[in-house]
């Protein structure tokens, strides 16, 4: 049988409004993990949040612990809100840290942007802000509970960058492990996914790639 998970929303900085949100959505609605737009900014605020933010986060990761949804797939890269910075990735590794029984997943994997990443890639080798996450990671083995998510990205750089896209899985794999690698493909935002499912399928890492970049 199947069903749908649903994602419940979190707004922290809305404060104890956020945490009567979230009984009601975990008790009423059933949901199975929470969504978190770190780059949104609530009316009433001018930049979005850190989930690293003892004062202004923690309390809605207490309560998420609490209610038993210990799942909060929050949204990186691809930036939104007043103040880009906020979508970057680096908030979750204390997060996780502090959190251990909470699961991150990180959706589009902390990408900045698809918009010249190659020409970004050819100057500094780096895939901007998804190469510098991947290396924050790899300095904190002991970390588990993270989860790369590829909505978006892979659909946006499999059929235009496919290079890019190989270091993008080749990075995302060495630092998280391939059990840490979730897939997704955004088809609300493109409708059907028939072509990245097609296209995910024929991908694979160029061995001089792989071999030259030591992507297991």
């Amino acid at each position: 049988s199947q069903r749908m998970l649903a994602h419940g929303l979190v707004t922290p900085q809305l404060g104890k409004a956020d945490l009567d949100f979230m009984d009601l959505q975990a008790n009423s609605l059933k949901i199975d993990a929470w969504k978190a737009y770190t780059g949104a900014a609530p009316k009433g605020f001018d930049r979005g949040w850190w989930m690293d933010d003892e004062k202004v986060t923690y309390p809605m990761l207490e309560r998420a612990r609490a209610l038993k949804v210990p799942r909060i797939c929050v949204h990186k890269g691809l930036p939104l809100g007043p103040v880009e910075d906020y979508n970057h990735p680096r908030d979750l590794i204390k997060a996780a840290k502090d959190f251990p029984t909470i699961q991150f997943l990180v959706y589009h994997s902390g990408l900045r942007s698809a918009g010249s990443v190659d020409k970004i890639f050819e100057k500094t080798g780096e895939i901007p802000w998804t190469s510098e996450f991947c290396k924050m990671k790899k300095k904190e083995p002991g970390i588990s509970n993270i989860y790369m998510e590829l909505g978006s990205t892979v659909g946006q750089l499999v059929t235009t960058q496919p290079a890019i896209c190989a270091h993008l899985l080749g990075q995302i794999i060495d630092a998280f492990g391939a059990d840490h690698v979730l897939w997704g493909t955004d088809s609300i935002w493109y409708g059907t996914p028939q072509w990245q499912i097609e296209a995910f399928r024929r991908f694979e890492i160029p061995d001089e790639i792989a071999a030259k970049h030591k992507y297991s």
